[in-house]
């Protein structure tokens, strides 16, 4: 089966602030076939540190986003998750395919390549390059 690449990501919601307001956008991606949802699970974590969770289906407005999500994340991921995240404070684990790359993931293998590197650049750096390529230019 091809696939394409495969990641995850922790957004965290300071003062467990969580609302659903993501979950719209999120649905229009996996819709337009951007992403394909593998796994999916909220984590929360109480003023005392206290750790809970709640898997995809067991959360309100999540029947509006389609996916796989099931069970890729252990008992040791939601752990190290919480582990991220500050006490009064709450997390979405989403572990997706970016869908919209598997042709060049399957043309990158066919051709015998690896990828030997790469990494998500966090918003705010990319920001403060643009921002200083506009002062410098």
């Amino acid at each position: 089966m091809a696939i394409g690449p495969v990641e995850y990501v922790i957004i965290g919601f300071p003062g467990n602030q969580f609302k659903g307001e993501i979950i719209p956008a999120l649905a229009d991606l996996v819709d337009g076939g951007t992403v394909r949802i593998l796994d999916l699970v909220f984590v929360m974590k109480d003023i005392e540190g206290n750790i809970t969770t709640a898997e995809y289906e067991d959360l309100p407005g999540m029947d509006d986003l389609d996916g796989d999500a099931d069970g890729l994340f252990n008992e040791d991921d939601l752990l190290i998750a919480a582990e991220r995240l500050e006490p009064n404070s709450s997390g979405l684990l989403i572990v997706w395919e970016d869908t919209w790359a598997t042709p060049l993931a399957v043309a990158i293998r066919g051709a015998g390549g690896v990828i030997v590197a790469g990494e998500r650049i966090p918003h705010e750096i990319v920001e403060a390059a643009f921002e200083g390529l506009s002062a410098a230019g």
